[in-house]
């Protein structure tokens, strides 16, 4: 599979390297970022509002000292489908005074039955 020269592209790449299925669907975290607290509730409070289907977490980064809405979505990761979704939150931030900071996955999927095992002993012979 080829992926585009970009941020997006290489984080696909490196998932699809990493054995994770890109053509099923995912739990797919999008990161905005608003340095005000008040900013980020306000905009987590207007997702809330929103008839979209995912899961919305609110953080504070002690390291960056910034706040953080998480926006949890379950979706096939194809490349335009992630940049069009990106897109559109990083607009819905700027009202609030934030940012969109990009998107990620947990490595370690519910449908990753392979790794389910904890009792397994990594070998030279396994292949994950």
């Amino acid at each position: 599979m080829q992926f585009p020269e970009d941020d997006n592209g290489q984080m696909l790449a490196a998932m699809a390297d990493a054995g994770i299925d890109l053509t099923q669907s995912i739990e797919v975290d999008f990161f905005l970022v608003f340095d005000d607290q008040r900013d980020a509730e306000s905009a987590l409070e207007a997702l809330s509002q929103k008839d979209m289907q995912g899961e919305l977490e609110l953080n504070f980064d002690e390291e960056s000292t910034k706040w953080e809405v998480i926006v949890c979505l379950q979706m096939v990761p194809e490349y335009a489908t992630l940049v069009a979704k990106e897109t559109e939150l990083n607009n819905f931030a700027k009202e609030f005074d934030g940012i969109s900071d990009g998107w990620g996955v947990m490595q370690n999927q519910a449908s990753d039955n392979e790794f389910a095992d904890d009792d397994h002993v990594h070998t030279e012979h396994c292949k994950h």
